[in-house]
C-alpha cells in the first residue's frame, strides 16, 4: 500500500527532552499541553493538519510527527489567536526561563512538494502519511521507488 494523497505535505516534528525527572513541575505542564493542541486539531480539521504519531525515543524524549496539508496552515496555527497554542507557547517560555534546562525542546518542519514523497506500506495498518490520508494499492502509483517518486 502507499499514501492515497501524492499532493504537497508539511511534516512537521515537535517534541520536548525531560532533562530532570525529578523536576516535575518543570516539564510536566510542556508534557499535558501537547495533547491538549493534538484534540483541538483533530476536532478542528479546517486547521490543516492531516493526521500526527506519538512517538516516544527512549524515556526522556517525547516527540509528535504532524501532517499538514500546507506550511502557511501550521503558521496561521501557530500565531492564531483563537487557538490552544499561543497560550501553551507563553506559558512554555515562562517556564522555560525559571527552569534552569531541565526540559528542553525542539522541532523541525519539512515542506514537500507534490511527487517528493512516496510510502511503502507492507503488513501495516495505515501509518504515517497513509493513516492522516488513507492508502491505496501501491500499483497504482509504481511499483518501485523511482517509479512513485515524481521528482
Amino acid at each position: 500500500m502507499t499514501a492515497a494523497d501524492n499532493g504537497g505535505v508539511t511534516v512537521f516534528l515537535i517534541g520536548m527532552r525531560i532533562n530532570s525527572f525529578w523536576r516535575l513541575g518543570s516539564w510536566w505542564p510542556t508534557f499535558l499541553a501537547m495533547p491538549r493542541m493534538l484534540r483541538e486539531l483533530s476536532r478542528e480539521r479546517e486547521r490543516g493538519m492531516l493526521g500526527y504519531r506519538l512517538l516516544f525515543g527512549g524515556p526522556r524524549l517525547i516527540y509528535v510527527v504532524q501532517y499538514w496539508r500546507s506550511h502557511e496552515e501550521l503558521l496561521a496555527y501557530a500565531s492564531a489567536q483563537d487557538g490552544l497554542h499561543r497560550p501553551a507557547w507563553a506559558a512554555f517560555n515562562r517556564r522555560l526561563r525559571a527552569g534552569r534546562g531541565r526540559v528542553g525542546f525542539w522541532h523541525e518542519t519539512y515542506v514537500v512538494p507534490a511527487g517528493a514523497h512516496e510510502q511503502f506500506y507492507l503488513n501495516m495498518p495505515p501509518f504515517g502519511l497513509g493513516e492522516a490520508t488513507g492508502v491505496i494499492p501501491i500499483g497504482r502509483r509504481g511499483e518501485r521507488a523511482a517509479e512513485r517518486l515524481a521528482v
